[in-house]
C-alpha cells in the first residue's frame, strides 16, 4: 500500500486539535474483581456509544473519535483489562471483556441498550457482547476484525512478529521511537504521535508498554459469526485485514442483514490513517438505524 499522506511532516489539523481539547470525563469502576478505566465525552442518561479498542490498544486510540459523535450520545471509550489504564488479570477472555463492556455502559450513565463499536480484537468482543446479551445491546458494528480463530495481533504475537516480553526502555524518546501499529501501515503522523504517547507508564528503570502479554494466550474464541438479537454492521478497511470474501461470508452467517461498508483507501487500523471517514460512516449508519426498522433477514 502506497501512502498518500506525509505522516511525519503534517501539523495537527483544526478539528483534531479541538477533539483533544473536548471535556473527558476520566472514571474506574469494578468488574468482576478488577478495576476498569474508561473516558467519556457528553452527557449520561440518555443514548450512548461505547468504542472498543483492538489487542494491545486502548481507550485513548479513540480521544479524536470518540468527540466527534458525541453530539447526541453519550460515547463511552474503555480499557479492556490487561491494557491502557485497567486492572491485570490471571487470564482473559472474550466473555470476560463482553462483561466489561456492558458493566462500563451501565456505570457511564447509558440509560438505554448502547451501540457498541469495535476495532480488530475489539470487534470480536463487540461480537461476543452481542451473543451473550442480544437485546441489552442496540447495535453492534465491527471495524476490520477478520472473523477467525484470532485477531491479526495476537496472530503477530504467536507468531513471535511483535508483542514479545514488555521491555523497558531508558528513556521516554526511545519507547516513543519504537511505536508501530501491528500490522503496520501509513498513518497520519499527528494522531500516531498522541496515541504512542498515552500508550506508555514510567517504570523502575525506565519506560514501558501498558499492556500485559497474557492478553495473546486466551484460549480460541467461541462461534462468533450467528444471527444477533441486535441490528450489526461491518466495516472493512479497503486495504486492511478483512477481504472483500471474508466479508461476503461473514454477511451470510450473520443472517444476511448486516451491512458491508467499506472505508476507502483506509489500512487496518482506520482511526490512524482515516478518521474522518470513520467517523462519517459511523455517524452515516447510525442515523439510517435510527429511521428504518431492523432487518429481519431472508
Amino acid at each position: 500500500m502506497v501512502s498518500m499522506i506525509d505522516t511525519n511532516s503534517a501539523a495537527p489539523p483544526a478539528w483534531f486539535t479541538a477533539a483533544l481539547a473536548t471535556p473527558v470525563t476520566q472514571r474506574t469502576t469494578m468488574v468482576d474483581g478488577a478495576a476498569i478505566a474508561y473516558r467519556t465525552w457528553g452527557e449520561p442518561g440518555g443514548r450512548g456509544i461505547v468504542l472498543v479498542h483492538g489487542g494491545a490498544a486502548h481507550s485513548r486510540w479513540w480521544d479524536h473519535i470518540g468527540p466527534l459523535l458525541a453530539d447526541s450520545r453519550l460515547v463511552v471509550a474503555i480499557d479492556l483489562s490487561g491494557h491502557g489504564d485497567s486492572a491485570r488479570r490471571e487470564s482473559y477472555s472474550l466473555d470476560q471483556w463482553a462483561r466489561e463492556v456492558l458493566a462500563v455502559a451501565e456505570d457511564a450513565g447509558i440509560a438505554t441498550p448502547p451501540t457498541v463499536v469495535g476495532h480488530s480484537l475489539g470487534g470480536l468482543v463487540t461480537l461476543r457482547a452481542a451473543v451473550l446479551f442480544g437485546s441489552r445491546i442496540e447495535g453492534a458494528v465491527v471495524i476490520d476484525s477478520p472473523i477467525r480463530e484470532m485477531s491479526p495481533e495476537e496472530h503477530a504475537a504467536r507468531e513471535h512478529r511483535a508483542f514479545g516480553g514488555l521491555r523497558v526502555y531508558p528513556s521516554k524518546e526511545e519507547i516513543l521511537a519504537r511505536f508501530r501499529p501491528v500490522p503496520d501501515q501509513p498513518v497520519l503522523g499527528y494522531i500516531a504521535d498522541h496515541v504512542a504517547a498515552t500508550s506508555i507508564r514510567e517504570v523502575d528503570g525506565g519506560w514501558t508498554w501498558k499492556w500485559d502479554p497474557a492478553i495473546f494466550g486466551r484460549q480460541v474464541p467461541p462461534t462468533l459469526l450467528t444471527r444477533l438479537d441486535c441490528r450489526v454492521a461491518l466495516f472493512r478497511a479497503e486495504h486492511g485485514m478483512v477481504s472483500t470474501e471474508m466479508s461476503d461470508v461473514m454477511y451470510d452467517r450473520l443472517g444476511r442483514v448486516a451491512p458491508v461498508i467499506e472505508i476507502p483507501s483506509a489500512g487496518h487500523h482506520v482511526m490512524l490513517d482515516q478518521p474522518i471517514a470513520l467517523v462519517a460512516a459511523i455517524r452515516t449508519l447510525l442515523s439510517g438505524w435510527d429511521h428504518s426498522l431492523p432487518a429481519t433477514g431472508p
